[in-house]
């Protein structure tokens, strides 16, 4: 009775949180006078919303502007973030310490602090309605660094002696012995990153006006606050185009993401 109850209030909540999410994707397939509904099935399913989408914005060149920037800035940050989180880790250098309390002081500095004086030097190096102004100020990433640099502190020492003895340098150690070990923390910072990068707005809203070069989130709330959209409908189908490489990423990723929650390193 006690399993029985348990799974019942988990099946329960399972529905609470999956309920909303799957009423946008049913309201894409519906007509207007049914997207008022709360049914899941509709009446008189249609592409209309998706068609109406697609012809009054472009969503698909929005699309690959995201991609690419989120892919781009995701590699950089796992490739830049490894070094100087390996480095924090296993080297002995004069001001470890130092670098590592600065990592952290970062962290405390709220994004928002730093967007005047980004701003103005992406206006002074011309960089507006770029992919560089999307790219080139998220190549680095604290809290990456400091994830990385928690997991690498796992992996034995006896393994970084061997490597050197074998002739390896430091640059491979890390991508030769430390990325296959690191597989669940590089998965979880590339998920962070990649959902973060994908997600933003407040950013490309700043340095982009030019409509062939914006990013998906950012086109979905121009479209949709511009009265682009029109009805709900079309507001929830841009939506739906919008989450589902997250989702895909995370289906792909997941057992590695679940792996670094549990912590330790598998030999």
């Amino acid at each position: 009775m006690k399993r029985a109850l348990f799974y019942l209030v988990l099946g329960l909540a399972a529905i609470t949180f999956l309920y909303p999410f799957l009423w946008m994707i049913a309201t894409t397939f519906k007509p207007p006078s049914e997207a008022g509904t709360l049914s899941l099935l509709p009446d008189a399913p249609t592409l209309d919303n998706y068609r109406a989408m697609f012809a009054r914005a472009p969503v698909g060149r929005a699309m690959i502007n995201s991609l690419l920037v989120a892919t781009t800035v995701t590699a950089s940050v796992l490739v830049l973030g490894s070094l100087p989180a390996y480095a924090l880790a296993r080297l002995d250098f004069p001001g470890r310490r130092f670098v590592h309390g600065v990592t952290l002081a970062y962290l405390l500095v709220p994004s928002q602090l730093t967007l005047i004086p980004l701003y103005s030097l992406i206006v002074r190096l011309g960089w507006v309605d770029s992919y560089r102004a999307l790219i080139v100020p998220f190549l680095f990433n604290a809290p990456g660094v400091l994830m990385l640099h928690k997991f690498f502190l796992q992996i034995p020492r006896s393994l970084v002696d061997a490597a050197r003895l074998d002739g390896m340098s430091e640059v491979r150690i890390v991508f030769g012995v430390f990325w296959p070990l690191a597989r669940p923390a590089l998965a979880t910072v590339g998920i962070v990153t990649f959902m973060g990068t994908w997600n933003e707005v407040l950013w490309p809203l700043l340095v982009v006006r030019d409509q062939s070069t914006m990013t998906m989130p950012q086109l979905l709330t121009v479209f949709t606050l511009g009265g682009g959209a029109g009805t709900l409908g079309i507001q929830l189908a841009a939506a739906t185009v919008l989450i589902v490489p997250v989702i895909v990423a995370y289906a792909f990723l997941q057992r590695h993401f679940i792996e670094s929650m549990a912590g330790g390193v598998k030999g």
